[in-house]
């Protein structure tokens, strides 16, 4: 009897969204590429999608131009590529309008990504079924994901279901998307033979992280019951938060008895070498310690293994804001260890409460944000509850989809108090069409389009950060903070350090500057956005650590000095974690000063506006 075959897949660009929260230069990339392909044993490399576009922005590349070369050697190899898209999000955290996501598989097509892995947090359908019919009209192949959880409603039955339901609308594929690595080994291998027992042929790809423990045991059930590809990665970003190692996983399945290419080991120690001199060029200042260990209390949180790169940075700042307060109010400070077993809790607490969403993009940072914030405010005497950012609430609301369980009583008290209204329309009738709008704004600015519009899908998926990309603010930042990781991480310990801010007032107004040692690259013709202030009015303070703006999105008309608002209007946004919390005026009056400028970061505390009633 001939030997089944399992194929393999090299998720490159979660390998490092799972460690950390930068991704290789298109220059790195180049470079590996050739070392990757001549391993020989993969059949689909991961190379682009979910944050990888972002982020290039966020460090100042060209994310079109990334995506083109480094799709590219792949191709002509032979190898499939693949990239991570988010239904109604499309590549970013929040709802995209239907025309922006038609575009985007256009574009993707075109700068040579293969496959489109699509998936809802909510596991919501109507969010999915557009992204099947984008996709093939594109011609790529639509892989549709059902993320897996583990949940009194997630079963069996709810997954073979849900993959009858995308069968039925078209998908090419389906990818069991296990984005927590906390699916249990023969709950996956049932839920594989269910899906191939309705459709024998259909493709299966099997996507795991190794936190918690199970995932190996995982790779075995679903190869043993119909699973056609494994996604794997490659030391030193395998295990951890991260993904089975190739090396493993290629033994493991060939003394099984399947049939599994070999590896080219020379090339295999190449990819390792140069893993490694990109974590030593950069890349590592952002990669926490903590996610490259395996760990099970991960269990019961079930936070995904792509989002503890971030999470870990995000915690890092929360904590240093937070014990600042603490030791402001003397009281004793939280250890980073003391924090995130809170923040554990806390998410298994509220997890239910909110309507079991799958705990992945966007959803898992949204249910982390939250539990980090009733932490946060329960340490300082506050009520849980008390900061829910606007997205969040959409999901609450029903607005991103429909959840799969029910809200808990005191969260619909708290929305009928504040005039919120339960929506179960189709999610994408809540976006409308917006391409025209980002084409009139980069036609007045000068902007080109791009080659096959890619330009001006970029603008319209990421506004605020491909402005910052464009004025070279993104770049700025990334050298600053960059450079101030990498004085902190060879200062000698002496116990004694440089200041990093100082306030200083004029005319009786208070300003924190940031203070930057060493040579840092400062953008050329940088324009300060800074409005003059007039020191008068009701200081208006950061109620948590960020980047400021004015608006989230060209919907908005940003407040300027001298505008009336009265209270519960949104005056600001402070971005952290990546969802914007709005700010509202606490009172009725006219804002006399807008202190920070759009972009800036701020610290909790700091004076952002000021209005006079």
């Amino acid at each position: 009897m001939e030997k089944r075959e399992v194929k393999f897949s090299l998720v490159f660009r979660d390998m490092w969204q799972s460690a950390g929260k930068y991704v290789p230069r298109v220059d790195q990339l180049m470079k590996v590429a050739p070392a990757i392909i001549k391993m020989g044993c993969f059949d689909r490399v991961e190379t682009n999608g979910g944050g990888f576009e972002q982020v290039n922005l966020l460090f100042g590349e060209n994310p079109n131009n990334a995506v083109r070369q480094w799709t590219r050697p792949f191709h002509e190899a032979g190898i499939q590529t693949h990239m991570l898209d988010r239904a109604l999000n499309g590549l970013r955290m929040s709802p995209v309008p239907a025309d922006v996501r038609r575009l985007f598989y256009k574009v993707k097509k075109a700068q040579g990504t293969d496959i489109a892995r699509t998936f809802c947090g909510l596991n919501d359908i109507r969010n999915i079924a557009p992204s099947i019919k984008y996709a093939k009209d594109a011609g790529m192949i639509s892989q549709c994901s059902m993320c897996i959880t583990h949940s009194p409603i997630h079963t069996v039955d709810y997954y073979v279901n849900m993959a009858k339901q995308l069968i039925d609308l078209g998908a090419d594929e389906i990818c069991l998307k296990d984005m927590a690595g906390i699916g249990r080994p023969e709950t996956l291998g049932k839920i594989c033979a269910g899906i191939k027992a309705y459709k024998k042929d259909i493709v299966i790809q099997y996507h795991s992280h190794a936190g918690p423990g199970f995932n190996m045991a995982s790779i075995l059930e679903v190869c043993k019951n119909g699973c056609d590809y494994i996604d794997t990665a490659v030391a030193p970003l395998s295990w951890g938060t991260g993904h089975a190692d190739i090396l493993a996983v290629q033994a493991m399945l060939k003394d099984a008895g399947f049939k599994v290419k070999e590896i080219n080991m020379s090339a295999y120690m190449e990819v390792r070498t140069q893993v490694q001199e990109m974590m030593d060029d950069f890349l590592g200042y952002y990669c926490n310690p903590l996610n490259r260990i395996n760990n099970s209390l991960l269990i019961a949180p079930g936070l995904p293994g792509g989002m503890m790169g971030s999470l870990m940075a995000d915690l890092e700042t929360n904590l240093t804001s937070l014990n600042k307060w603490k030791a402001k109010h003397g009281q004793a400070e939280l250890s980073e260890d003391d924090l995130l077993v809170k923040l554990f809790d806390e998410v298994a607490y509220i997890w239910p409460k909110v309507g079991y969403p799958c705990l992945v993009t966007p959803f898992s940072q949204y249910v982390k944000n939250l539990a980090l914030m009733n932490v946060i405010q329960m340490e300082k005497g506050k009520e849980r509850w008390s900061m829910i950012a606007d997205d969040i609430w959409d999901m609450i609301l029903g607005k991103a989809g429909r959840l799969p369980g029910e809200i808990a009583p005191e969260i619909k008290a708290l929305a009928e108090e504040q005039g919120r209204v339960f929506s179960d329309t189709d999610p994408q009738e809540n976006y409308p069409d917006e391409l025209d709008k980002y084409k009139k704004l980069m036609e007045e600015k000068g902007w080109e389009l791009g080659e096959d519009d890619e330009e001006l899908f970029e603008y319209a998926m990421h506004p605020s950060q491909y402005e910052a990309y464009k004025s070279g603010k993104a770049k700025e930042d990334f050298l600053n903070d960059l450079a101030k990781r990498r004085e902190e991480a060879n200062a000698p310990s002496t116990g004694n350090s440089q200041p990093e801010s100082v306030t200083v007032t004029v005319n009786g107004q208070s300003y924190k500057v940031d203070i930057t040692y060493g040579d840092v690259p400062v953008q050329e013709n940088a324009v300060s956005t800074n409005v003059a202030t007039t020191g008068e009015g009701e200081d208006i303070i950061a109620p948590l650590e960020g980047k400021f703006y004015l608006t989230k999105s060209t919907q908005e008309t940003p407040k300027k000095v001298g505008d009336k608002v009265v209270a519960g209007d949104t005056i600001a946004y402070i971005e952290a974690m990546k969802t914007y919390n709005a700010i509202r005026a606490e009172f009725d009056g006219v804002i006399t000063a807008i202190i920070a400028n759009p972009g800036d970061t701020v610290e909790e505390d700091d004076v952002i506006i000021k209005i006079a009633k």
